[in-house]
């Protein structure tokens, strides 16, 4: 039930980390994929990587807080395959820092991409989603961060909290149209991909002694605060998002696959 044959996905911030894990996974899988970024050289690697593994692959340079962008990567998938079957709203980034300390371009900065762009990538996908009557899977990758605060990352949390159950709500709209498209939240964990270079040393995470790069001990984090005690990697979350994908989970909308090793279990 896993077999994506047929169908067409979209995946954002295919280039690196999770999404790139998701191209590769729904790709083994069967399914055309759709990989957009910013980060064009990566993005075209990971298309000619997953290419050369058999699959079929396209890049696109997308930047997921323009409305004008979004109409043309949606005008290109339509061009190209005439349908859209499966959306990974997967584009994201994390700012740590204090509330006091954080200035508002920070704050809006993640916003725009963490929010705006995935309210983006529903309101475009929905209609060639709906064209083709089969139905759809839209995945939004949210986070833990997103069900817990996090002192130090209030402006992710609220981000991922936001998308969490905008969802939600957009799942009901969907369901209320009849158009059998599912709508579902991911929420990894702490999984090693790139976001963590980005996000500074907090309260939080102050006790964490970090490598010689500045960039978090993620292993060191994980077996304090995760029942597994390990750090996930990209592709037991690109697992997930397969299973909401795919006919396995057609009777599954409106909820939040939480893939952290029990960490929320605390």
């Amino acid at each position: 039930m896993t077999n994506l044959s047929g169908k067409i996905a979209l995946i954002t911030g295919g280039a690196s980390g999770i999404g790139r894990a998701c191209g590769e996974r729904l790709a083994q899988a069967g399914a055309s994929v759709v990989l957009t970024d910013l980060q064009d050289a990566q993005g075209r690697a990971v298309c000619a990587a997953i290419e050369a593994a058999g699959g079929k692959a396209v890049y696109l340079h997308h930047d997921v807080t323009s409305e004008a962008e979004w109409v043309s990567v949606i005008d290109q998938v339509r061009e190209r395959f005439g349908r859209l079957d499966i959306f990974v709203n997967n584009a994201g980034i994390g700012i740590g820092g204090l509330v006091t300390e954080m200035t508002l371009e920070t704050w809006r900065k993640q916003q725009a991409v963490n929010v705006e762009g995935v309210f983006l990538g529903v309101k475009h996908s929905l209609p060639l989603m709906r064209a083709s009557g089969d139905g759809g899977s839209i995945i939004n990758m949210s986070s833990v961060a997103g069900l817990k605060g996090s002192a130090g990352m209030s402006a992710y949390c609220a981000t991922k909290g936001a998308v969490r159950l905008f969802s939600k709500s957009i799942a009901l709209e969907c369901a209320a149209a009849g158009d059998k498209i599912r709508v579902n939240s991911v929420h990894p964990g702490i999984i090693d991909t790139p976001i963590w270079d980005s996000i500074s040393d907090t309260a939080d995470l102050s006790a964490v002694q970090q490598d010689g790069a500045n960039r978090i001990d993620l292993d060191a984090m994980t077996s304090m605060i995760t029942p597994l005690a390990r750090t996930g990697v990209p592709a037991e979350i690109a697992e997930g998002v397969l299973y909401l994908a795919s006919d396995a989970s057609s009777y599954v909308t409106g909820q939040e696959l939480v893939i952290d090793g029990g960490m929320t279990t605390r």
